[in-house]
């Protein structure tokens, strides 16, 4: 009965998230499993991964094959490298010390560099919405303007009409007043 570490699937349609597991190889994917390591999010930039070390070196060493997706986590994680230190302890190439200090110290290496990239993930997002903000701004700005030009035209030709309208009724009166009305002659 060969162990395989590998995922199991959950979450929604369209919004994977699964558990790392050590299962049964002949088990089916989502069935029933030993033990569970940690959790893959893959929704997530960069993913988000928890991960049992200590038990996941433990099942290595005890013969459980991974998945090449989780060959792939866990290394990403850390786990091979520490099963290759500890394989490097068994033989007494180096001490346990040298092989924590080691580990540490491409932990620390790789915390800052994904950390690195979180933030300017989030610099770039932070860019790009400054700069949708900035070109809204300018096409609200240009909208305006050309509003106010239509508005301004349309009062410009009302002010023609109008004034127009007032000089044919000045005109109207002009002629009225000028010309005195004819007298007709009174009939007796």
């Amino acid at each position: 009965m060969p162990a395989r570490i590998r995922l199991q699937r959950h979450g929604k349609k369209n919004q994977p998230f699964y558990h790392i597991v050590v299962a049964d190889g002949r088990a089916p994917r989502d069935g029933k499993f030993i033990e569970k390591l940690g959790t893959y999010n893959p929704m997530k930039n960069p993913a988000e991964i928890t991960l049992n070390i200590d038990s996941a070196v433990n099942w290595l060493k005890n013969g459980a094959q991974p998945s090449d997706t989780v060959r792939r986590i866990m290394s990403y994680k850390g786990a091979l490298l520490k099963r290759h230190l500890q394989i490097g302890v068994e033989k007494g190439a180096i001490s346990q010390e040298q092989a924590d200090a080691k580990f540490n110290k491409w932990l620390e290496e790789k915390e800052a560099k994904i950390n690195s990239k979180r933030n300017s993930l989030e610099t770039e997002a932070r860019n790009a919405k400054k700069t949708r903000l900035e070109a809204e701004a300018k096409a609200n700005e240009a909208k305006a303007a050309a509003v106010a030009a239509k508005k301004a035209a349309a009062a410009e030709a009302e002010a023609q009409a109008k004034a127009a309208a007032e000089a044919e009724a000045d005109a109207e009166t002009e002629a009225a007043t000028e010309q005195p009305a004819e007298e007709t002659p009174a009939q007796e």
